[in-house]
């Protein structure tokens, strides 16, 4: 089941409650009580060993672009 984070306007405690996603917009009140609480902004930071090389850095110039090749302009 989902986290969201929400925000206290009153007493400004952040919190969060697991619920489904079809009450994601549903009111929250905060611990204290408090009825005025916003919704956050939540983000995911996935982190990890990966075994794929880096992309070779550019040699810069050609091709590509909006017209295949640098010729606009």
């Amino acid at each position: 089941m989902p986290r969201y984070e929400y925000r206290c306007r009153s007493c400004g405690d952040t919190f969060e409650l697991s619920r489904p996603m079809s009450e994601s917009a549903s009111p929250a009140s905060c611990p204290a009580g408090h009825p005025d609480t916003v919704k956050l902004l939540s983000t995911v930071a996935m982190t990890g060993a990966t075994n794929a090389p880096s992309p070779a850095p550019s040699s810069g110039g050609g091709g590509g672009g909006c017209c295949g090749g640098g010729c606009c302009g």
